[in-house]
């Protein structure tokens, strides 16, 4: 921290921020420039599009170039900013104070009184979950010295609650999910409460099936008990308060005019079309937010006091999300929205025409999960992971999801997922032709039999010589998936390409024991991004 910086007028001031002077040829600073960015395009080149909605996962297109110029203009009007001190650099106070308090309207929170929403802007979904969990984690140990806190959530809530209950300590409890609509029962979160659950997550919607839990119901039952909620509404708070608006149905509550609901999480890089690197962390009630905090004095430099888990941060992606929302408001939110309304619509149609798939539940909001209808004769049925590849290879990337047994062992079937973007509407004419032919392609073919590559895996770690000590070594991992992820695919792992057909790999890993397949998984990605042997470039 230091004394609040003052602006400066560039035209009176010489210490005011002025462009770098043009490097003097033969400078003492060696720079070669050439070919750099060439390189990089041809790196590019080589990523899945992100624009045109050809990605139905990950990435989210308007389909404004507009915005992506103002977007990068924004970063690049702050990129050597450091997010750090606020009271030095103020833009950023100013940013994310109005990037909050829009999201804030957005989401029915109080602007003051002693339930006022405040919040803090963070680098995305997963470190606004994590906060979440601090604070009320923190809450639970001033309340109850000594005892161990407890998260309930569906087993549907995003992977970032399991990430959250690891790196702080706490234990989780998963509660099942109906495996024909994806959603828990309010009943049985309810059931889970105890003394010791510091708090109740629901998510709004879901990633997995694109459905809003019961947030109402539970609220009030751990409103009663004292118990704060959490409602993960990344995918959703930047696009759920407009779907009714834009000619949607109307959503289930799930926002801060819910009693009981004490923070939300909302990803500004989803459906709020920032580049990635922004997410909102919504708090009812100053004190309780001040938790997420961290402050020292303890030290012999400058006292540190960080709202979220990054000390030095860029500025560029809160300008780019600030710029964004500034030039969208709620009437261009809401007309992006109604191209989703109209795109999820088709789709919900599209797949209700394909003999041998479902969507999943009723979903509110622009996900959709599809599975296999069993309710047809095998020989007509159509493997969701069989489509995604099918559909892939016409140029068209869905998401598989594996299935997951439940701790009361019901299944939840292995899905396909699509995210539908804005850009979806305008892609239709071919995506939904795609859609179809992949399937005729596909219909009646058995599940693919992963039980020699099981065998081979599973074995092949089980007698690897360092599983004796222990764990295997990530050598006997990539040694023995090596030759599964390569087998009949001309691709190398090594390379970092996985296989083009992904079905095979989404069985196996369905049928390994949990933590042998995260190991796997571990070393897959990390056996990516890991520079060559020999040093040579890609």
């Amino acid at each position: 921290m230091t004394t609040p910086h003052r602006p400066t007028d560039p035209a009176t001031d010489p210490s005011a921020d002025a462009p770098h002077p043009a490097a003097a040829p033969g400078g003492d600073v060696p720079l070669r420039t050439d070919g750099i960015l060439d390189r990089l395009a041809s790196l590019r080149a080589a990523d899945a599009p992100t624009h045109g909605g050809r990605v139905l996962s990950y990435v989210y297109d308007p389909g404004l170039p507009e915005l992506d110029e103002l977007a990068a203009a924004a970063a690049r009007a702050v990129q050597p900013v450091n997010g750090l001190d606020p009271t030095t650099f103020t833009s950023v106070a100013v940013m994310e104070g109005e990037l909050v308090a829009l999201a804030r309207e957005m989401l029915s929170g109080p602007a003051d009184g002693p339930d006022a929403v405040v919040g803090s802007v963070t680098s995305g979904g997963t470190e606004s979950c994590l906060l979440a969990v601090k604070i009320a984690r923190d809450a639970f140990r001033e309340a109850h010295p000594g005892a161990r806190p407890r998260v309930v959530a569906p087993v549907s809530v995003h992977a970032a609650f399991r990430k959250a209950a690891r790196y702080l300590d706490v234990d989780l409890t998963l509660v099942p999910v109906d495996p024909g609509t994806g959603t828990p029962a309010a009943a049985d979160l309810v059931a889970a409460l105890g003394d010791d659950v510091a708090l109740v997550v629901v998510s709004a919607p879901s990633y997995p099936h694109g459905v809003v839990d019961p947030v109402a119901d539970v609220a009030a039952a751990a409103h009663a008990r004292g118990v704060p909620v959490h409602v993960d509404a990344c995918v959703g708070g930047w696009v759920l308060p407009f779907w009714a608006a834009a000619g949607g149905d109307t959503p289930p509550p799930f926002d801060f005019a819910v009693p009981g609901v004490t923070s939300i999480s909302a990803d500004v890089h989803k459906y709020g079309y920032a580049p990635k690197g922004t997410s909102v962390m919504l708090v009812r009630g100053r004190d309780r937010q001040r938790r997420q905090f961290f402050a020292t004095t303890g030290w012999p430099g400058y006292p540190v006091v960080n709202p979220t888990i990054s000390g030095s941060r860029s500025a560029a992606p809160l300008a780019a999300a600030w710029a964004v929302s500034q030039a969208l408001g709620t009437a261009g939110y809401t007309a992006l929205t109604a191209r989703c309304v109209r795109a999820t619509r088709a789709l919900h149609a599209a797949v209700d025409g394909i003999e041998g798939l479902r969507v999943v539940g009723r979903p509110t909001g622009p996900l959709v999960a599809v599975a296999t209808d069993e309710s047809v004769a095998p020989e007509r049925r159509v493997d969701p992971h069989l489509w995604a590849d099918a559909v892939r290879s016409r140029g068209w990337v869905l998401q598989p999801q594996p299935g997951l047994v439940q701790e009361d062992g019901t299944r939840l079937p292995h899905t396909t997922h699509l995210t539908v973007t804005p850009v979806t509407e305008a892609g239709l004419d071919g995506l939904v032709p795609a859609l179809v032919d992949g399937a005729d392609a596909v219909r009646g073919a058995p599940r693919p039999d992963v039980g020699a590559a099981l065998a081979a895996v599973a074995g092949s770690l089980a007698a690897a010589p360092g599983a004796a000590a222990g764990a295997p070594t990530s050598d006997e991992v990539w040694a023995a998936l090596g030759p599964l992820l390569a087998a009949g695919d001309d691709a190398d792992p090594g390379a970092g390409v996985l296989p083009d057909s992904l079905a095979p790999l989404m069985a196996l890993l369905e049928l390994l024991p949990g933590p042998v397949a995260e190991r796997a998984l571990v070393e897959i990605v990390a056996r990516v991004a890991e520079p060559p042997p020999d040093g040579a470039p890609r």
